[in-house]
C-alpha cells in the first residue's frame, strides 16, 4: 500500500472531463429539467464589492452579470468560516444542527444524506463537487456517496504536497487532519512518512518550475495549505464541464480566491492604491489588536484579488452566454463567509460576526433571466437547499431551516423572520456548544451573544442595520423593549436546539 504512494510522482497527465460512475444512467431525468450551478468564491465579502455599494471598483463584471439576474443585498452565511458556511449551504441547516463546527470538522451522520446532492438525485441530476479548500473538500468527502463525480483537488493544483491523502484516498478528513497535526506542526513538510525524501525532491522539483510564474504573480503563486494552482485552470476546467456534462447536470464548484493569500496577477496590483481608506472602527473587547494601517494595507490586497477573481468569473459568465448555456441553467454566485477588517481584527477566525464577516454575495440567474431584480429581504445560506428543491419539483425537506428564496421562487418574504449565524470552533462537535457566539437577525435589529469568553462570557449587543449599517452603535441598553423581545426569541430557540442556556445576561 505504501508503494502506491510513488504512483502520483509520475503526473496526473491532461484534464479531463468529469465522467459518471459506471453503470449509473441519467434517461429517468426530464429531458426540461434545468441544469443548476452553484459557484462559490471563498471568503468574498459582501461589503468589500462594489455592486453592494463599495467605493473601489472591485467586480465590473459581477456588476455586469447582475444586469440578468437577481441581486439579494441582505444574504447572509451560517457561520463565520469554511467548515460551518459550506456545510450550512449544502445542508440547508445551522451549524448547531449540522455539528460541522470545528477546523476540519464533519457534520453529524444523520446529515450524511441530508444535502442538495441527495436532493437533486432523487430527480436524476448528474451531481459534480470540486473545491481548492481543504475544509470544503472534507465535507464533500463525506457527501461522496451523493455525488457522480468528485474531481481531485490536486489534479487542478500546480504543486500539492500532501501525501496522506493518496495514502487513504477513502479516509481523505481524518488522513490530512493527521497530516497535518502530527507531521507538518502547522504548515511545515511531511517528514514521518514513507518515501518523505523521495517526494521532496520531487516537490522541490516541482517549485522550482514554478519560478517562471512569479513574474505574472510578484506576491506569489495563489495557494493555500501548501496547495499551488491558478484559478485560471480551474475556469478553464469549469468550462469543459459545463460543456461536456450528461444533462441535467448540479455543479458545486468551490474556488479558494479570494481567500488570503492575496496573491493577485500583477495587472492587479496596486490598482487601488488610492489613497483611500474606510473609518476606523473601535476596537472590540474580543480584539486582534491588529494596527489599523496593517488593516488598510491586508484591505487593499484583498481588493485587488477580488479583481482578479472578477476578471476570471467574467471569462466564465462569457463562455456561458456565449455557448447559450444560461438559456436552461440556474446560475448561483455566493460565497461561504466573509473577511474582516476592522475592530483590530483581520480575516474571518474571530469570535466575531459583524456583517462584513457572514454578509456575502447572492446573485441568481434564472434560465434565460434578461432583466435585474433586487431582493432586499433579509435571507440566509440555509435557504438554498429548500430553493433547489423547489426547482427540481421537489418538497422542502424537513430538517431544513432555510425557506424559498423570494424571486426565484413566486412567494413573498416573511416579515417576521430570524436569521441565525453560529460561530462555535473551540466547542466539542456533541453535547452544547459551551462557547460560542451566536448573531440574530429580524426586522432590522441583530442581536449578538457571546458566551464562555474569559472577560466577555453571557454579553450581548444589538445594532439597527438600518440605522447603522456600520454597527458602530451597540444599543442593547439603550432599547430595552426590542433587546427583551429579540433575547427571548433566541432563547426559545436555543433551547429548541439543546444549547448551553444563558445565564444573566449583560
Amino acid at each position: 500500500m505504501k508503494l502506491m504512494a510513488a504512483l502520483p510522482l509520475v503526473g496526473v497527465g491532461p484534464l479531463k472531463p468529469a465522467l459518471a460512475r459506471s453503470g449509473n444512467s441519467w434517461s429517468s431525468a426530464r429531458g426540461d429539467a434545468p441544469n443548476i450551478v452553484v459557484l462559490v468564491f471563498d471568503a468574498l465579502s459582501a461589503r468589500n464589492i462594489s455592486l453592494y455599494g463599495y467605493g473601489p471598483n472591485t467586480m465590473p463584471n459581477l456588476a455586469r452579470f447582475a444586469q440578468r439576474a437577481t441581486v439579494f443585498h441582505s444574504h447572509h452565511a451560517g457561520g463565520n468560516f469554511t467548515t460551518s458556511g459550506t456545510a450550512s449551504l449544502l445542508t440547508g441547516a445551522y451549524p448547531w444542527s449540522h455539528r460541522a463546527v470545528n477546523m476540519q470538522g464533519t457534520v453529524e451522520n444523520e446529515f450524511r444524506h441530508k444535502t442538495i446532492f441527495n436532493l437533486l438525485g432523487q430527480k436524476g441530476y448528474f451531481r459534480l463537487g470540486f473545491s481548492h479548500n481543504i475544509l470544503a473538500v472534507s465535507l464533500l468527502n463525506e457527501f461522496r456517496a451523493d455525488l457522480d463525480h468528485l474531481e481531485e483537488t490536486r489534479k487542478l493544483c500546480l504543486v500539492d504536497d500532501y501525501i496522506s491523502e493518496r495514502l487513504f484516498e477513502k479516509d481523505y478528513t481524518p488522513a490530512i487532519h493527521a497530516e497535518n497535526l502530527f507531521s507538518r506542526g502547522g504548515d511545515s513538510y511531511s517528514n514521518s512518512l514513507f518515501l518523505y525524501w523521495l517526494f521532496r525532491l520531487w516537490y522541490r522539483h516541482e517549485r522550482n518550475d514554478l519560478h517562471k510564474l512569479l513574474a505574472r504573480f510578484p506576491r506569489g503563486i495563489p495557494g493555500s495549505h501548501n496547495l499551488v494552482f491558478l484559478l485560471e485552470d480551474a475556469i478553464n476546467w469549469t468550462m469543459r464541464q459545463l460543456h461536456e456534462m450528461p444533462r441535467p447536470f448540479f455543479a458545486y464548484l468551490h474556488f479558494l480566491p479570494p481567500h488570503d493569500p492575496y496573491c493577485p496577477r500583477r495587472d492587479f496590483i496596486d490598482r487601488f492604491d488610492d489613497g483611500w481608506n474606510p473609518k476606523p472602527k473601535p476596537l472590540h473587547a474580543l480584539t486582534d489588536n491588529v494596527p489599523t494601517g496593517v488593516l488598510n494595507r491586508y484591505r487593499r490586497e484583498y481588493d485587488e484579488y477580488i479583481a482578479y477573481v472578477d476578471e476570471e468569473f467574467g471569462r466564465l459568465y462569457d463562455f456561458m452566454r456565449e455557448k447559450r448555456l444560461l438559456d436552461n441553467t440556474y446560475f448561483f454566485v455566493t460565497s461561504d463567509h466573509g473577511e474582516l477588517f476592522e475592530r483590530g481584527v483581520w480575516e474571518h477566525i474571530t469570535p466575531l460576526l459583524f456583517e462584513p464577516v457572514i454578509r456575502v454575495p447572492l446573485l441568481i440567474s434564472r434560465p434565460g433571466q434578461q432583466t435585474r431584480e433586487d431582493v432586499h429581504a433579509t435571507t440566509s445560506c440555509v435557504d438554498i437547499l429548500p430553493t433547489l428543491a423547489h426547482i427540481a419539483g421537489l418538497e422542502r425537506p424537513d430538517w431544513s431551516e432555510g425557506e424559498p428564496l423570494p424571486a426565484i421562487v413566486n412567494t413573498r418574504p416573511r416579515r417576521e423572520r430570524s436569521i441565525y449565524a453560529v460561530e462555535a470552533k473551540e466547542s466539542a462537535k456533541h453535547g452544547p456548544l459551551k462557547k460560542r457566539t451566536v448573531s440574530l437577525i429580524r426586522e432590522g435589529h441583530k442581536l449578538i451573544h457571546y458566551l464562555g469568553y474569559e472577560g466577555y462570557d453571557d454579553v450581548y449587543e444589538l445594532y439597527d442595520l438600518t440605522e447603522d449599517p456600520e454597527e458602530l452603535r451597540n444599543i442593547y441598553r439603550a432599547k430595552k423593549s426590542v433587546a427583551a423581545e429579540l433575547r427571548a426569541l433566541l432563547t426559545e430557540r436555543v433551547k429548541e436546539i439543546g444549547l448551553e442556556m444563558p445565564r444573566t445576561g449583560q
